[in-house]
């Protein structure tokens, strides 16, 4: 037989909607130029840092098209160089009188289009090394890295698709949608001053359990969908165990304003007939006593609050509840409440 003291705790009004994890950054990795998948630098699921390499393209072609380049660069320098030297000639012998300026027109033509085709081979390298850049794919940002979906050794492309995901996971948001029907009904009980700071959001997750860390208001969106008349919001969760992970649906509580003081049995200790609800107390002459009692708003899943009927103190009966009958007299074993 055991028995729990009724407790006093803190209820506030609350809501309840159904959520959805979502990452607070996700990046998709994708091929930037074509070739064969060279290496995987990083280990499937890891936490990876920004900047850290991650995937290596075969660089042969693009290396080069970069020496190539280069070379044009050089070729074109040369020739400009040439063209500078035959302005001047051309120059000095027209100061001379015995040069014309119809030749050195010609000559001044040509250095422009030298100079025109050296800032040409410098774009073209610009760009060969921009390429031979790409086959090196770097992490974007630092986050938990997904599974390959490429393997080492296949061609790749942009039309390849997504080679790996990235998602922050720390800190992540968690997104719900709430109706115009319960948006109105909060503003009015908080006479429409209701700020976010004064709502306090917790989650529960799929064993009925609740998440450790509480969230804050982040987002309300600015339209309303009209397929459903509901307004998405968005909280913010601390996460640093990785233990919310996105696309994880969830029970999303959101407390509002100031609470007050009610006292809560354990869930298992209610009991119901056709007369209503009661539990099964054991007074101080350790003999069971049926309580009549009324429940309230509050309960969190495990513990039910009582609005009347009880006594902060009395014990209540959580097991062995069949094996009694009112009057008799037991020996109860008292745990604590949450235990």
């Amino acid at each position: 037989m055991t028995v729990v003291r009724v407790a006093a705790e803190e209820v506030r009004p609350s809501a309840t909607f159904t959520g959805r994890i979502e990452a607070k950054d996700k990046v998709d990795l994708r091929a930037r130029v074509d070739g064969f998948l060279e290496k995987r630098l990083f280990t499937e699921g890891a936490d990876v840092k920004e900047g850290q390499p991650l995937f290596v393209i075969e660089k042969g072609l693009y290396q080069a098209a970069v020496n190539q380049a280069a070379a044009g660069v050089e070729q074109a320098q040369a020739t400009l160089n040439l063209a500078g030297i035959e302005v001047d000639r051309q120059s000095e012998l027209v100061k001379r009188n015995v040069g014309t300026q119809a030749r050195l027109d010609e000559v001044t033509g040509k250095q422009g289009e030298a100079r025109g085709s050296l800032l040409a081979q410098k774009a073209a390298l610009e760009k060969a090394q921009l390429q031979l850049g790409y086959t090196d794919i770097a992490a974007p940002i630092s986050g938990r890295i997904g599974r390959s979906n490429i393997s080492v050794g296949n061609f790749v492309s942009a039309a390849s698709g997504t080679l790996a995901t990235i998602v922050r996971q720390d800190p992540i948001y968690v997104n719900f949608p709430v109706t115009q029907r319960e948006i109105l009904e909060v503003r009015k009980a908080q006479g429409g001053d209701g700020k976010p700071s004064e709502y306090t959001i917790f989650l529960r997750l799929a064993d009925g359990s609740r998440y450790a860390q509480s969230g804050r208001l982040d987002f309300v969106d600015v339209t309303v969908s009209q397929g459903t008349d509901t307004v998405l919001v968005r909280a913010e969760f601390p996460n640093p165990d990785r233990f919310l992970v996105d696309g994880q649906l969830v029970t999303v509580i959101v407390e509002l304003g100031r609470g007050e003081s009610a006292l809560h049995v354990p869930q298992q200790a209610l009991q119901a007939d056709q007369s209503g609800a009661y539990v099964l107390v054991v007074d101080n002459d350790s003999k069971v006593e049926v309580r009549r009692v009324e429940t309230g708003p509050g309960g969190d899943g495990i513990t039910i609050a009582i609005r009347k009927g009880l006594e902060e103190g009395e014990r209540v009966i959580t097991e062995g509840v069949q094996k009694v009958r009112p009057g008799q007299h037991v020996e109860a074993s008292e745990v604590k409440p949450g235990a």
